[in-house]
């Protein structure tokens, strides 16, 4: 099997040196093995891994839950049923987050049409408002 020095799976996988590093740390990816010169090594495989980090957090998953993702991946015995649950939470969360975005867009559009944007910034009803 071949091996891959951490520079070469950084460049491969398109994230930098840090961040396997930091995936390393955080138990995203197992521990490599080193080289009698200390060098990290990692297994071909490593990138299939880091793919689906990327995917997962391109979906807005957070690294804890990608963590949980992973251990559920690796668990043949795993119900798909345990996946699809965390799915679904994502969705409701991703969902609240919209209507919370949502909110705040409206009140902000109702901030700007409260100021005609003429005057002094000491007559600006939108500064008065974040003032009190």
């Amino acid at each position: 099997m071949k091996q891959l020095k951490i520079g070469q799976v950084a460049k491969q996988s398109g994230i930098s040196v840090e961040t396997v590093r930091y995936y390393e740390q955080r138990g995203l990816i197992p521990e490599p093995d080193r080289l009698p010169s200390g060098y990290r090594v990692y297994p071909e495989t490593i990138l299939q891994r880091l793919h689906f980090i990327h995917r997962c957090k391109d979906l807005g998953f957070s690294l804890q839950e990608i963590s949980e993702l992973l251990s559920l991946q690796t668990d043949p015995s795993t119900s798909s049923a345990l996946v699809k649950q965390q799915v679904e939470h994502k969705i409701v969360l991703v969902k609240t987050k919209i209507s919370e975005l949502q909110m705040i867009e409206h009140s902000l559009e109702q901030l700007s049409n409260s100021c005609c944007g003429e005057g002094t910034v000491s007559d600006c009803p939108i500064i008065d408002f974040l003032k009190h």
